[in-house]
């Protein structure tokens, strides 16, 4: 892995952003909802700075990507990294690329002071669950809910 190298992602790098989540999403079945655009990503990552990206990049080739933002905990009092997407190329998969971003994302986090390092994972996603634990991180018993669209205007106007 001496070829493996990360860099940060640069504002003229959207369309591959864009690349990568899509190939992200169907990977999850969920390319569908998929609504991203280099426009609103340029908006949210590089103008109003709410999130960042890096990429593995192996002999001048970015193979996989992880974006990131802050979150905070209250009991902690401190801010955490939450890691909203990692995904590595299929063929590049097995070479230990994916910990070793994952690796590079927890030097950050201590490098930076955050108190935690923290993602979700699709339950039928066991390989990546036993990757995961493999590491030794914990599987808290929390569930994610979501309020978009129309849900999302009602109960705002209610």
């Amino acid at each position: 892995m001496s070829d493996l190298t990360f860099r940060n992602a640069e504002e003229s790098d959207v369309g591959l952003i864009l690349e990568f989540i899509r190939k992200l999403a169907d990977y999850e079945h969920r390319l569908d909802e998929v609504i991203a655009t280099e426009e609103s990503l340029k908006k949210w990552i590089f103008d109003k700075k709410q999130a960042e990206v890096i990429f593995a990049v192996v002999d001048g080739k970015e193979i996989g990507f992880a974006l990131f933002f802050l979150s905070f905990s209250t009991y902690i009092s401190n801010v955490n990294m939450h890691l909203e997407d990692l995904f590595i190329d299929v063929e590049y998969r097995g070479n230990g690329y994916g910990k070793a971003l994952l690796k590079q994302l927890a030097k950050i986090v201590v490098e930076r002071g955050y108190g935690r390092f923290e993602w979700t994972c699709l339950s039928w996603n066991k390989p990546s669950i036993d990757f995961y634990l493999s590491l030794g991180a914990e599987k808290k018993d929390w569930n994610v809910f979501h309020l978009t669209g129309d849900a999302l205007k009602q109960l705002a106007d209610d």
